[in-house]
Formats: C-alpha cells, structure tokens, sequence
C-alpha cells in the first residue's frame, strides 16, 4: 500500500482510527525520515533520535482519537517529537543558562552576520552536532523548525531572554565552527 492509493493523509487517518494498521504503517514511512531528523537536530544523537521517533510514534498512535485535524498530521507528530526531544534533554539536565536581570546586548542580537544566510546546510548541520545541548535545542527549534523565541521559550519553560541568550550564543559559537573549518 501507497500513500498514492490515498486521495489525502486525512485518509490513513481516518482508517487508522479504524484500526487498520496498515494505514498507521504507511503514516509512519511519509512521515519517519524528517521527524528522525527533526529530533536528530535537537539531541545531537541518532541512538536517542530513535527512541523519540519510535516512541513519538507509539503515543501518536495510541492517542490517534485526539488528532483533532486542525493542523497536519505531519505538523501533530512533530509536536509530539520536539516534545519528546526536549524531556529527554530534561531528563539529562541540560541546562539553558539564566541570565539574571536579563541584560542582553540587544545590538548583538539583532546584528546578523552577512555570511549567515548563505552557509552551506550541510556545514551547519555537522557544526551543530558538535555543539553543546542548550545551543543545539534552540538554534534547533529557531532555525529548522521555524518557532520563534517566545514560542521557544513556552516549550522548554525558560524565560524568553534565555532563549534569545542561547540563540545569540549559539548562532556565534556556530558561526565560529564553521569559520575555523572545525567541523569535518
């Protein structure tokens, strides 16, 4: 069975819920590749990505009758893996460093630097893997998952000047990765 023999992906949903399995199957062969990387990105860890994929997974289809439709399928499940992601970055206690009164140079935040835009992807994504939890998870979120700060802020439960710390942070010491040519 193919995801062509379905007019849409509200389909497997709706046989799904019917319990048939083999439409649960093909939901998760659409959608498995990215939200492994979805996870990939955030954790650092292709063991780790995994288990959130897989048990990501699980609790979709588990709790498939909550699936509301009012966003994609694709966009359900990702929640639920960007979810997962940061508990188990909980878990481990990775920390998302407080900056006490909040006092950011908020010039160097919103300076961006010429060459960001145009890094090749693939020097980003090996960079990001070798940069610390904190950094990776909001860079992450920002970058390929398109979250703002303020929404950043609301999903790992840090105050929004944390986030935008960690981005500022981040975005320099990933900057700094690929220009001294330290990812390989």
């Amino acid at each position: 069975m193919e995801l062509a023999i379905y007019s849409d992906i509200q389909e497997l949903v709706d046989k799904s819920l019917k319990g048939d399995t083999r439409s649960f199957q093909v939901l998760y062969q659409t959608h498995a590749k990215a939200m492994f990387n979805t996870a990939l990105r955030i954790l650092g860890n292709a063991a780790d990505a995994e288990d959130i994929l897989q048990d990501s997974f699980l609790d979709a289809f588990k709790n498939l009758n909550k699936f509301s439709g009012q966003s994609t399928f694709g966009a359900w499940i990702k929640q639920i893996v960007i979810y997962k992601s940061i508990n188990l970055l909980k878990k481990k206690k990775v920390a998302f460093v407080e900056i006490g009164n909040g006092a950011l140079d908020m010039e160097e935040a919103h300076t961006e630097d010429p060459g960001w835009e145009s890094m090749q992807i693939e020097a980003v994504r090996k960079a990001m893997q070798r940069m610390p939890d904190g950094f990776r998870t909001v860079l992450s979120l920002y970058l390929f998952e398109g979250y703002d700060h303020e929404e950043i802020a609301g999903i790992l439960g840090v105050a929004h000047t944390t986030v935008r710390t960690q981005y500022v942070r981040g975005k320099k010491k990933l900057l700094d990765l690929i220009r001294k040519g330290g990812v390989s």
